[in-house]
C-alpha cells in the first residue's frame, strides 16, 4: 500500500493516466477501483491506495462492477465485457428493462456512458438496440410458442398493443400476425418502406450476370441460399409497395428454416438499417446533402449470410469486381450445393475441405486460397461465428477477424459492413471510396487511409449507409 499522504491529479486520473501504476480503494464501500473510475469521488478519508490487486484484495476489498479493474489486469477490455453482459441479461429477460435509463442502472454507468457503449460496440443507441432486441425475443415467441400476441408483446417489454405492431413492423417488415403465420409458410410478404429503391439493390445482386448463386430478371432476385445442411431457393418479386418472397425447397426445410430465409431477404434488400437517421444526420453537411439529393432513400443490400460478406471480402482483396466474381463463380462450381439448376454458397465446412492446389488451378493466388480456406476453417471449427458477428460486439468482431491470416482492415470492416450488417463502417483503404472522397471534396489528390478515417467520421455513427452513398455518386457525371 501506498504511504500517507499521496497526492495525484485527478484530470490525470479520470483521463487513464495512472490506469495500472495504483488502484484506488475506498473503505465505505469495500471495492477498489482503477484512478480512471467514472463514479463519484469519495471523501479522501475514506481512500486507501494500493500498488497491485493482491494488496486490495487482501485488505477485505472487491473489485469495482463499473470501471472493472480485475479486467483491466487480465488484459481484458472492460467495456466490451460490459457490453456482453448487458446483452446477455437483455436477451434472458427482454422486458426487464423499460428504456435507456434502466439499462444504464443495469450497467451501473450513466445515460451518456451508455450511449458510448452501445455506439462503439453495436453501431446502435441504446433506445434503438434495445427496441431491436424486444423484436428479436418476439420473433421467436411467435414461432416457438402458442402465447397470444399481445401476450408476446408485453412479455418482450413493449408498453402497448400499438407500439409493438408499429416497432415489430419498422424491423420486420410484417405484422406480428403475418410473421406467425410464417410457420409452414412458403410464401410471405414484406412491406416495403415509403420510397424504396428497388434499382440499386437488384443492381447490387445483379453484379455479376453469370452468377450460379443469384440472378436477376427485370424486378425479380432469385437466390440459392445455404441453410446449414440444407439449401433453397428464395424469389423475391419486388412491386411498388411489397416485396413476395416465394420459397422454393423442400417442406421440411421451410419449416425448420423459415426464420432465416425471412432474415436473409431482410438483408438482401437492405431493410436491417436506419436509412431516416442516416439522413437526417447527413443532411447537415452541405457537401453529404448533394449525394442524398441524388437518392433519396437509397439502402445498402448485404450478403444473405455473415460468411457468404466474409468468402467475398476475402475474394474481393485487391482485385477488380469482374474478377472477383469470376473467382467466386469458381468457388461455387467446387463446393457450391446444386439447387434446381443454381448452386447455393458453399458452407464453411466444404471451402475448408477444398486444397490450396485445387484453388490455385482455378485462377487463385495460392495466398487468397490460404486465406479464404483459413478463414473457412476458424468459421468450420466454431473459432469464428461468421453469422453472428452482428449480434455482438463491432469492436468485438474487428478484433477477430483481423486476427485471421489474411485478413487486415479492408477485409474486416467490409465484412462487418456487408457480411455482419453494421451501421458505423468505414472500409478505409479502399480505392472507390478514396475516388469517391476525392471527387466530393474537389481535393487535387487522392485521399490516404488516415484522411479517408478523418473524413468519414463526421458521418458516424452512419458510415456503412454514408460509404454505399460515396460509392454510388461514383456513377454520376461530373
Amino acid at each position: 500500500m501506498f504511504p500517507k499522504p499521496f497526492s495525484w491529479d485527478r484530470a490525470d486520473a479520470r483521463a487513464g493516466r495512472f490506469d495500472g501504476k495504483f488502484l484506488i480503494g475506498v473503505l465505505t464501500t469495500g471495492i477498489y477501483c482503477l484512478p480512471s473510475c467514472g463514479a463519484r469521488q469519495p471523501r479522501p478519508e475514506n481512500v486507501r491506495l494500493f500498488k497491485t490487486e493482491a494488496e486490495a484484495q487482501a485488505a477485505g476489498l472487491r473489485p469495482c462492477k463499473r470501471c472493472r479493474p480485475d479486467l483491466y489486469y487480465r488484459g481484458e477490455d472492460s467495456d466490451l465485457a460490459l457490453f456482453d453482459a448487458l446483452a446477455a441479461r437483455v436477451r434472458a429477460e427482454p422486458g426487464e428493462h423499460a428504456d435507456a435509463g434502466e439499462l444504464a442502472r443495469t450497467c451501473g454507468v450513466s445515460q451518456t456512458k451508455l450511449g458510448e457503449l452501445l455506439r462503439a460496440h453495436a453501431h446502435l443507441t441504446p433506445a434503438a438496440w434495445l427496441k431491436r432486441e424486444r423484436v428479436r425475443a418476439a420473433c421467436r415467441a411467435l414461432l416457438e410458442t402458442q402465447q397470444r400476441v399481445v401476450d408476446v408483446g408485453h412479455a418482450a417489454g413493449f408498453e402497448s398493443e400499438s407500439a409493438f405492431h408499429r416497432q415489430f413492423l419498422a424491423l420486420t417488415r410484417m405484422t406480428p400476425g403475418a410473421y406467425r403465420g410464417l410457420a409452414g409458410a412458403s410464401v410471405f410478404m414484406l412491406q416495403l418502406p415509403a420510397g424504396y429503391r428497388a434499382a440499386e439493390v437488384l443492381a447490387y445482386h445483379a453484379r455479376d450476370p453469370q452468377s450460379s448463386g443469384e440472378r436477376v430478371r427485370g424486378t425479380t432476385l432469385v437466390k440459392a441460399l445455404a441453410l446449414g445442411g440444407d439449401a433453397a431457393l428464395l424469389e423475391i418479386e419486388l412491386e411498388q409497395q411489397v416485396a413476395w418472397c416465394r420459397v422454393h425447397a423442400d417442406a421440411r426445410v421451410v419449416e425448420r428454416r423459415i426464420a432465416a430465409i425471412h432474415w436473409a431477404a431482410l438483408r438482401m434488400l437492405g431493410l436491417t438499417l436506419d436509412v431516416q437517421a442516416f439522413e437526417a444526420r447527413a443532411a447537415r453537411d452541405p457537401r453529404m446533402a448533394t449525394l442524398l439529393a441524388r437518392r433519396p432513400g437509397l439502402r445498402l443490400p448485404l450478403a444473405a449470410s455473415g460468411f457468404d460478406g466474409l468468402c467475398w471480402a476475402i475474394i474481393g482483396q485487391q482485385i477488380n469486381v469482374p474478377f472477383a466474381c469470376a473467382l467466386r463463380r469458381e468457388l461455387f462450381e467446387i463446393a457450391g450445393t446444386e439447387i434446381e439448376g443454381m448452386r447455393a454458397h458453399p458452407t464453411p465446412e466444404r471451402v475448408a475441405a477444398i486444397r490450396v492446389d485445387e484453388l490455385a488451378r482455378r485462377r487463385f493466388s495460392r495466398r487468397k486460397a490460404e486465406y479464404l480456406i483459413g478463414a473457412a476453417h476458424a468459421v468450420a471449427s466454431g473459432r469464428l461465428d461468421a453469422d453472428g458477428l452482428g449480434d455482438g460486439s463491432a469492436v468485438a468482431a474487428e478484433r477477430d477477424l483481423t486476427r485471421l491470416h489474411g485478413i487486415g482492415t479492408w477485409t474486416a470492416r467490409y465484412m462487418l459492413m456487408r457480411g455482419a450488417g453494421f451501421a458505423d463502417c468505414a472500409p478505409v483503404g479502399d480505392v472507390a471510396l478514396a475516388a469517391a472522397l476525392q471527387k466530393l471534396t474537389a481535393a487535387g489528390e487522392r485521399p490516404g487511409p488516415e484522411q479517408v478515417e478523418e473524413l468519414m467520421r463526421p458521418f458516424a455513427p452512419h458510415r456503412s449507409l454514408a460509404t454505399f452513398h460515396l460509392w454510388t455518386s461514383l456513377k454520376d457525371a461530373a
